[in-house]
């Protein structure tokens, strides 16, 4: 089994699509497959993100710490926490846990991938989330062959599992549950 949110998401496609005889299935929490637009991806392919910022000290750094997309934030707990695990040390400060150059690279035809993958799969995304709108949600289940649950989290942003973490874990464990003692509809 795996379970991608975002960015991870897209990993756990790709993973099913190509280890998907290996896996009991895949759950994608709120990561996009769009139709193709072959016009309006080429401007911004390896644009979504600059290079992370390199900060003197740990409190400097987490004043930084932003949601993005933006959402209305979450308790400050778990915010702090989040960010606090989002940061690493290195010789020149503090700087984000993230690889600005993963995208030029990584970016590979996710609908094709999506609609190949064989095992079990699920979508859960946030009924607020702007990452994965209904119309994209929509796509997706066409693309899995209207056979797959797509599940909206109430009340969610993108970022669910903050804004709405017993909703998620309750559907994430009623889906789950499920799958141990029902037979897949027509994936293999």
């Amino acid at each position: 089994m795996v379970i991608g949110h975002s960015l991870g998401g897209l990993v756990a496609i790709q993973t099913a699509a190509t280890h998907g005889d290996r896996l009991a299935g895949a759950v994608i929490v709120d990561s996009p497959v769009r139709r193709p637009a072959p016009e309006a991806e080429e401007g911004t392919r390896g644009r979504a993100f600059r290079s992370p910022g390199v900060y003197p000290d740990l409190e400097t750094a987490l004043t930084h710490f932003r949601l993005i997309p933006p959402q209305p934030d979450p308790e400050p707990w778990m915010l702090d926490r989040v960010a606090l695990h989002s940061l690493t040390h290195t010789a020149a400060g503090w700087t984000w846990k993230f690889d600005p150059n993963l995208f030029p690279h990584t970016m590979v035809a996710m609908n094709d991938q999506l609609a190949s993958v064989r095992c079990r799969v699920a979508v859960l995304r946030g009924e607020h989330s702007v990452v994965v709108p209904e119309d994209t949600a929509a796509y997706m289940y066409e693309l899995m062959g209207r056979l797959s649950p797509v599940v909206t989290i109430p009340e969610a942003h993108h970022h669910l599992i903050l804004d709405q973490p017993l909703s998620f874990v309750s559907a994430l464990r009623a889906l789950l549950a499920d799958w141990e003692h029902s037979v897949p509809a027509g994936r293999a």
